[in-house]
C-alpha cells in the first residue's frame, strides 16, 4: 500500500480505552504520522471498541460509516474488547479492513504495513484471550487538565453477566515504580489530575504480568501503589477511578482520607440491592459489606462523592427483587448512579439463565433508578452550597463560560476566566443553576 500520512482515532466505552487510545497515538506519532480529528479526512481511522453492552456493538457499524463518510478509500482498523470478542463479525462490516485482538493491537504497525483496502471480508488477526500477559503501558495526553493513567489490565473475577475476562484476559498490573514514573512523566506535560483506571484497579498486584521482558512476578497492592503516589509532588490531584467493594478496604478508605493528592471520590459497583441477585451475578460481597463500605467512607469524609454501578432486569429480578435493591440504593448516603439496562451477552453464564425480564420492564426500571440519581446528585450539590471548594477549572462547550470539578466531584460552571484554566482554586459554591451545575 501506498504509505499512508494521517490517522484518526475514535474511542467507544471507559476511561481504560481513552488511555490506551492515546498510548497507540503515540506509536503512530513516533513513526511519523499526523494525526487527525475523526470528523476529518484522514488514511487510517483505528476505532477503540467497548462490549459491555449491545449498543456498544451497534455504534461500532454507525462509526465504521462515519468515518467512510470522511474518506472512503481509507483503511478502517478496529481493536478493543468488541474486536477481541467478535473478530469475525467485525470483519464482515462492510468497509473494515483489519481487525486486532487485545494480544496484537499494541503491534497495529507492522500489519499496518503490509495492509491493502479490503474488497471483501477485513484481515482478522486476533489470538486466543489465554494468549494475553503483557501488560502495555498507556496514558492519556492532550488534554492538559486531566489524564487518565493504566495500572492494571484484566480479570479474574467470574461475574456471570461480564466478557470483560474474555475480552482481556487475566488479571495483571504494572509496577509501583514505572506507574510513578508515568506520573511523573505526565506532570511534565502539565496535567494537574491523574484519574486511575483499569479494569478491576483494587486488584493491583495479584494477578501476574510479563513487564518488559521480567519474568511474571507478584507487586505490591493497590493500597502500597496510592501511597507512593501521594508522594509524587508535581501532581495536584488523583482520582480513583472505580473499584470493588471487597477490594475497597479500610486500609484504603484511612489512608484517602488523611492524603494530601487523592480526592475524596470514591466509584464503588453495586450491580444490585438484593442478596440473591448478588449470589446468581457471582458478586464477591453481600449488601451488608457494601452499606459497611459507604459508611465508613461517610463516616471519615462526610464531603466524600461515592457514585455506584447498578444493573436492572438481571434474569430473574422480579418485581420485589427490583423494589428491594431501590429501597437499598435510596437508603445509601451515595451522590449518583451509573445504571445499565442488562443485555444478554454471548459465551456468559448469565445468557442462559430463567426468568428472563422483558426489555420494557428493563427500561422502566432503569428510568426509576435514574430518576434516583438525579435526585442524589441533586441532594449532595444542595448539601454543599455556601461551602468553599477547591475546584480543578477546564475549557467549557458552554460560550463565555468555564467549567471544573471538585475535589469532591461536583461539576462546576462559571465565567470564562483564561488565566484560571488548568489551576485550582477554591471559591465558595453559591447556586445550582437550570442546567443541573452549581455556579461559584
Amino acid at each position: 500500500m501506498a504509505t499512508p500520512q494521517s490517522v484518526a482515532f475514535h474511542t467507544l466505552g471507559c476511561k481504560l480505552n481513552f488511555a490506551e487510545t492515546s498510548a497507540l497515538g503515540r506509536q503512530f506519532e513516533s513513526a511519523g504520522f499526523q494525526e487527525r480529528r475523526f470528523t476529518d479526512h484522514a488514511d487510517i481511522y483505528v476505532i477503540n471498541t467497548c462490549s459491555v453492552t449491545d449498543f456498544a456493538d451497534r455504534k461500532c457499524r454507525r462509526v465504521v460509516r462515519q468515518a467512510l463518510k470522511q474518506n472512503e478509500q481509507a483503511f478502517i482498523v478496529v481493536v478493543g474488547c468488541y474486536a477481541q470478542l467478535k473478530p469475525e463479525e467485525i470483519a464482515a462490516i462492510p468497509g473494515v479492513d483489519l481487525v486486532l485482538g487485545a494480544a496484537e493491537k499494541f503491534r497495529m504497525l507492522p500489519f499496518i504495513e503490509g495492509l491493502s483496502k479490503s474488497t471483501g471480508k477485513g484481515m482478522v488477526q486476533a489470538g486466543e484471550v489465554s494468549e494475553v500477559v503483557d501488560f502495555v503501558n498507556a496514558f492519556s495526553v492532550g488534554d492538559r487538565t486531566r489524564s487518565f493513567l493504566k495500572v492494571q489490565d484484566g480479570c479474574d473475577y467470574k461475574c456471570t453477566f461480564c466478557t470483560i475476562p474474555q475480552a482481556r484476559g487475566k488479571s495483571r498490573s504494572d509496577t509501583v515504580e514505572h506507574v510513578v514514573a508515568n506520573a511523573r512523566e505526565i506532570a511534565g506535560r502539565g496535567v494537574r489530575e491523574i484519574v486511575l483506571t483499569g479494569v478491576n484497579i483494587g486488584d493491583f498486584g495479584n494477578g501476574t504480568a510479563v513487564i518488559e521482558g521480567m519474568k511474571p512476578r507478584k507487586e505490591a497492592l493497590f493500597a502500597d501503589l496510592i501511597q507512593a503516589l501521594d508522594e509524587v509532588e508535581e501532581i495536584s490531584r488523583f482520582r480513583i477511578s472505580s473499584i470493588e467493594p471487597n477490594l475497597c478496604t479500610s486500609e484504603i478508605i484511612e489512608f484517602v482520607a488523611n492524603s494530601r493528592r487523592f480526592a475524596p471520590h470514591f466509584h464503588i459497583p453495586l450491580q444490585s440491592g438484593n442478596n440473591k441477585q448478588l449470589r446468581e451475578m457471582k458478586r464477591r460481597y453481600k449488601r451488608e459489606l457494601y452499606q459497611e463500605r459507604v459508611a465508613e467512607i461517610k463516616g471519615l469524609m462526610p464531603h466524600a462523592c461515592i457514585g455506584v454501578d447498578v444493573i436492572v432486569g438481571f434474569p430473574g429480578e422480579t418485581e420485589a427483587d427490583f423494589e428491594e435493591t431501590y429501597a437499598f440504593i435510596s437508603s445509601l448516603d451515595v451522590s449518583y448512579l451509573h445504571v445499565f439496562t442488562y443485555s444478554e451477552r454471548d459465551n456468559t453464564p448469565a445468557a442462559s439463565m430463567a426468568e428472563i425480564i422483558p426489555v420494557e420492564e428493563r427500561r422502566r426500571r432503569n428510568a426509576l433508578l435514574t430518576s434516583l440519581s438525579e435526585q442524589k446528585r441533586m441532594t449532595f450539590y444542595d448539601q454543599h452550597l455556601g461551602q468553599s471548594r477547591p475546584i480543578l477549572f477546564e475549557k467549557s462547550k458552554t460560550a463565555g463560560k468555564m467549567s471544573g470539578f471538585t475535589d469532591n466531584y461536583i461539576k462546576i460552571e462559571t465565567k470564562w476566566k483564561e488565566e484560571s484554566l488548568n489551576f485550582i482554586e477554591s471559591r465558595p459554591l453559591i447556586r445550582i443553576n437550570k442546567a443541573g451545575l452549581v455556579e461559584c
